[in-house]
């Protein structure tokens, strides 16, 4: 609140959406870890680790050259066209209806990604403080919400890029110090800890079995489309690199965040070894869910006080730090591309965004509610695979405009894009019938992106047939 304080005086429109694109690109780039981790990894990597090992690294290898595509290809067109919301770029390449689907899937995607990731951090609060207090789970999630709502809605991005960074500091000390102290409880010396978790029988990385959902190549490419699609198609990321001043400082805050995430989520899945090992090694009955391994380790008592502290501070943190960029960009995507706010007179603008930022809040605590009420075991699954349906066509629709010079048919794009990941759904529940036993797994975002593109040239065949 004292950081939202200090850097929203003197604030109007063009700081909460870019900051006057005057932030400084390292702390841009230290502050989108905090995003991009979110609080989905911190319980559901360590977590995950019992079922796939470190599999979840192979992804993550294809999310560094995704990053590095986004900073060669796509920040370029961006700072050419001096883009505020980058589906700006659909209506100059397509039309009204590119550009307005192509909007529409953000906002749902980002909705409901946003909405996940507070979950997790509303949920683990709810079970370490707000039970004991009898407080309702609603009234934890309308809490939350409020007070990302009220740090975020005068300063917008020119608040978010410092109060990410803070949230990130304090992200990584909750991770290294809980690392530490857990090797400590196992008796391990810093210098064991490499070898310990590498000896796991958990810490196998790569697969190599083509129908196994964990395959490589499958996992590696996957996390290519999905850097480009969730990073470089979603305002919400992409904001933050638009603040900066120039196209190259934009790039090397890529670059460089594209490394230390790699670094950072190789600690998360140790973690997650070191967790499983204490486990098995004091005879602890494991959770049913296994995003619930961590929470419950660092809170019922077994590492002590500080790792519990550790623990609610880093999940807090990183819940805060991914969801307060995703509140913001939600209100600036609905401003720009929805309601064209631009074209609206100077002092109605003002008063326009500060509804509408009102309006996306609660749209993600009815969101939050509704996952509630599901309770799937495994939140970062369902994160990814929910991107595999919504970001698809986003991905299918930028990588025709930027490759291609042909006229697709605007009016059919709403239908291509809606008819594309009805198609990847049925592809998806009948894989294994159909296919050999194959399973899809995140790479359904590339087939879903293929189908919409392959829905695009049809259109200008038709189209140009039409007026030949």
């Amino acid at each position: 609140m004292l950081v939202s304080y200090i850097t929203s005086r003197n604030s109007d429109n063009d700081s909460f959406f870019l900051a006057n694109r005057k932030s400084p690109w390292y702390l841009i780039a230290f502050g989108m870890i905090g995003s991009s981790i979110s609080g989905v990894t911190f319980v559901s990597v360590p977590g995950a680790v019992k079922a796939g090992g470190f599999s979840y690294y192979e992804l993550v290898l294809g999310l560094v050259v995704g990053y590095w595509i986004i900073a060669c290809v796509l920040m370029p067109v961006y700072y050419r066209l001096q883009l505020t919301s980058i589906y700006t770029y659909l209506k100059e390449r397509f039309g009204y209806y590119g550009y307005k689907t192509g909007a529409s899937y953000f906002l749902l995607s980002r909705i409901i990604g946003a909405s996940f990731r507070i979950y997790v951090a509303v949920d683990v609060l709810q079970g370490c403080i707000f039970n004991q207090w009898n407080v309702p789970f609603v009234v934890s999630a309308v809490v939350i919400v409020f007070l990302i709502w009220l740090y975020t809605r005068k300063g917008g991005m020119k608040t978010i890029i410092w109060t990410d960074a803070l949230q990130t500091f304090f992200l990584l000390a909750a991770l290294v110090g809980s690392i530490f102290l857990i090797a400590q409880s196992l008796h391990l010396h810093i210098a064991d800890l490499a070898k310990t978790v590498s000896d796991s029988p958990y810490s196998k990385m790569f697969y190599w079995d083509y129908n196994n959902k964990y395959y490589f190549f499958k996992q590696f490419f996957a996390g290519v489309f999905i850097a480009v699609a969730m990073t470089g198609l979603d305002q919400d990321m992409m904001q933050k690199n638009l603040t900066c001043k120039t196209i190259g400082e934009s790039q090397k805050n890529i670059f460089s965040f594209s490394i230390i995430q790699a670094i950072v989520v190789l600690m998360f899945l140790a973690l997650g070894a070191l967790l499983y090992a204490f486990a098995e090694a004091n005879h602890v009955a494991l959770p049913a869910k296994p995003d619930d391994l961590y929470p419950m380790l660092a809170t019922k008592g077994y590492f002590g006080i500080v790792v519990a502290f550790l623990f609610v501070m880093g999940i807090t943190a990183a819940s805060f730090a991914s969801a307060d960029s995703a509140l913001t960009a939600l209100t600036t995507s609905f401003c720009v591309d929805i309601l064209d706010i631009k074209e609206k007179e100077k002092d109605r603008q003002e008063a326009t965004r500060k509804r509408v930022h009102v309006f996306m809040a609660l749209s993600l605590i009815v969101v939050i509610i509704i996952y509630r009420l599901i309770n799937n075991p495994s939140i970062i699954n369902d994160v990814y695979k929910v991107a595999g349906y919504t970001y698809g066509p986003l991905l299918g629709l930028y990588a025709f405009g930027l490759l291609t010079k042909i006229r697709a048919n605007d009016n059919w794009i709403p239908v291509i894009c809606l008819a594309s990941p009805v198609i990847c759904y049925v592809l998806s529940a009948n894989s294994k019938a159909w296919f050999g036993g194959y399973e899809f797994g995140f790479e359904l975002l590339i087939v879903n992106a293929l189908i919409t593109f392959t829905g695009l040239l049809i259109s200008a065949a038709s189209a140009e047939k039409a007026h030949g």
